[in-house]
């Protein structure tokens, strides 16, 4: 009820036992046609130095999120505020998107969905440009599940960077209105989806590099339209180069 409200909860402690609702007088957002992925992030996603998955370890994430940074002593996700949001995922409703290297957790988000809505609450990174790589995945994923609002609720430097943009709060009461319903697919359906879609694409750009084999036994040694030089497919799309690539597109 408060999402769909507009507000959002928050604790002045770890430890803290209280809860106080926080309706920002302006809110932070990125619209979803409007993310701004830049050269260097794009690079990071082709070269596929991470693997990024869907709610495989929400808990892991929050309590990544919840952890002091630098010089920060405490944090506002309160032990309640985080049992909350582990039921509320429980229930279908909270999502994480996690990034990994190797076996370590190295990144990764965490935030609510409902309606056309993902209301993203905090991220956090232990290596370089993960936490770009979790929001860039996310915007992919919503953009596939047909959502409409993506919030992010203060703004930062950060936020701006990737194509953020600040609104009086009655402006995102108005972009809250508009998003309801349900959308086309789940976050984490969408997810699932996008890894098919690029599995078919790695197939077609594997096909084509085989049909232009083929068709270069006069030695001339040309690559093929697709750009694969071997029947293989080695260098089909990946999952990141995918996610990339739709990113710019639509961009």
């Amino acid at each position: 009820m408060a999402y769909r409200s507009g507000i959002f909860p928050m604790a002045e402690g770890r430890d803290d036992e209280e809860i106080f609702w926080v309706e920002p007088r302006e809110r932070a957002i990125i619209p979803l046609d409007g993310f701004r992925c830049s050269k260097s992030l794009r690079k990071v996603l082709r070269q596929d130095i991470y693997r990024v998955t869907c709610d495989e370890a929400f808990e892991k994430v929050i309590s990544a999120c919840a952890a002091p940074r630098g010089d920060e002593d405490g944090s506002w996700i309160s032990t309640r505020i985080q049992a909350s949001y582990l039921a509320l995922h429980k229930r279908g409703y909270a999502h994480s998107i996690e990034v990994w290297r190797g076996d370590d957790l190295v990144g990764g988000l965490y935030g609510v969905s409902f309606d056309q809505v993902f209301c993203g609450e905090s991220m956090f990174s232990r290596a370089d440009n993960a936490s770009k790589v979790a929001l860039a995945w996310l915007v992919a994923i919503l953009r596939k599940s047909g959502a409409r609002l993506l919030d992010c609720q203060f703004m930062t430097e950060h936020l701006a960077s990737m194509g953020a943009v600040a609104l009086q709060q009655e402006r995102y009461l108005q972009l809250l209105e508009k998003a309801r319903g349900a959308p086309d697919m789940s976050v984490p359906e969408a997810y699932w989806a996008l890894l098919a879609d690029s599995a078919s694409a790695a197939g077609s750009v594997a096909g084509a590099g085989a049909a232009g084999a083929a068709g270069a036994a006069d030695g001339a040694g040309e690559a093929s339209a697709s750009g694969v030089s071997s029947v293989d497919g080695s260098a089909a799309p990946s999952p990141g180069k995918f996610i990339a690539q739709s990113l710019t597109q639509t961009s």
